[in-house]
């Protein structure tokens, strides 16, 4: 594949360079936690890795969905040549950064970092408003959110040693972006399955249930980005939490997920949305009981469950819905997805019984590496064939 071929949708970058960033990272964060190697970096083992996936991979692999998907929803042609190569270039920079963070320091660190998601903002900006396409604003909000999440992060790491709130609000928004972007997705996806098309209860379309659900959602993870035993009580963020969750159960129902079953990157979607409840009620029930362990349960539920699922799984869609070929069942990435979740299920065990930990969290990391390892080759294989078959 050639640097030109690699550039003409956005998607073909970020996904290679985020799924195999993304294998690498826990490949070295688990014997790194467990006390079985030692790096030399500013940041901590934890703030190193919240850092990396929430600020790196997650970012990454959601602009090149971005650059790929925004124009199409505008009737615009993807970004393509020069502008992804750069944002590719800056993204590799901010990596490059948190390594050298002990020679840069963390007004460098931070520095660097923060440039990609302000060029990624600033690009997914030009494209909506060229298209006039003002219902999508709301993403501009939730990537400078994300821009003022990285940024609080680095300053409270400065201040305290961690970060806690930048932390919080970098994964409140990642589940926000997932809420809006896969609630929409996947019941249109399954929607348009042949076997859904014959059969009479269809599933539910995006109504103000979703709407109400979503708003339910947003604000309960504000509480949850905010919660402070001075500022919000621990009783009312729970029940706010408990709520939601509920809410986001019931609207993964009205999608009717036992008719997915003949499709494998349906039904993985829809398991890897349901990690958005769970994460809400086990957050719930850590604030409502003062869990602490139930706290980190949440916590990876929805990054490792949730935005891990989901991103092979919704990655595998964009390349045929934005290439021109077929929308078929792929097993491969169907596959992934599965062991992703299965991964997402074995950390959240092993925070909920940490005598487990050593057995647990190296098979929940061997899991995700080799995942998200062969979501790069399988990617990048699956783009090279397409290729080759479009210069034919």
């Amino acid at each position: 594949m050639t640097p030109t071929a690699l550039l003409r949708y956005g998607f073909r970058p970020f996904v290679l360079l985020g799924a195999v960033g993304s294998a690498a990272l826990i490949a070295v964060w688990v014997p790194w936690f467990l006390g079985l190697v030692s790096l030399q970096m500013e940041l901590p083992p934890v703030s190193w890795h919240a850092h990396e996936m929430l600020f790196g991979v997650v970012p990454g692999i959601l602009g090149g969905l971005l650059l790929t998907a925004t124009p199409r929803w505008a009737g615009r042609p993807p970004v393509a040549g020069w502008l992804p190569a750069a944002l590719v270039v800056v993204w590799i920079m901010g990596r490059l950064g948190v390594v050298g963070s002990e020679a840069l320091g963390p007004l460098g660190t931070a520095l660097l970092n923060v440039l990609f998601p302000v060029a990624l903002t600033i690009v997914t900006g030009r494209e909506i408003v060229a298209a006039r396409n003002w219902c999508d604003l709301k993403m501009l909000g939730l990537l400078g959110i994300l821009v003022g999440a990285q940024s609080l992060f680095h300053w409270e790491l400065w201040r305290f040693g961690q970060s806690t709130h930048g932390t919080r609000l970098a994964v409140a928004t990642s589940v926000t972006l997932i809420m809006l972007i896969g609630g929409r997705i996947i019941p249109n996806l399954a929607r348009s399955l042949p076997e859904v098309r014959v059969v009479t209860r269809r599933p539910t379309p995006f109504s103000r249930f979703d709407r109400g659900a979503t708003g339910l959602g947003m604000l309960a993870l504000a509480a949850w980005t905010l919660r402070d035993d001075a500022v919000l009580d621990a009783r009312l963020t729970g029940a706010l939490l408990l709520i939601a969750g509920l809410a986001q159960a019931a609207r993964i129902l009205r999608w009717r997920p036992h008719r997915r079953l003949t499709d494998p990157l349906a039904l993985v979607l829809h398991i890897a949305y349901g990690f958005i409840p769970v994460g809400f009620l086990l957050a719930a029930w850590a604030a409502l009981a003062g869990s602490p362990a139930h706290g980190g349960a949440a916590l990876h539920a929805w990054t490792v469950g949730a935005i891990g699922g989901m991103m092979p799984a919704m990655m595998a869609r964009v390349p045929p819905d934005h290439a021109g070929r077929p929308l078929t069942a792929f097993w491969p990435f169907a596959a992934i997805s599965l062991a992703v979740i299965v991964a997402a299920g074995t950390l959240i065990a092993a925070v909920l019984d940490p005598q487990r930990t050593m057995q647990l969290m190296p098979l929940s990391g061997i899991l995700w590496a080799v995942a998200f390892l062969m979501f790069g080759i399988v990617t990048a294989r699956r783009q090279h064939a397409g290729l080759n078959v479009r210069h034919r």
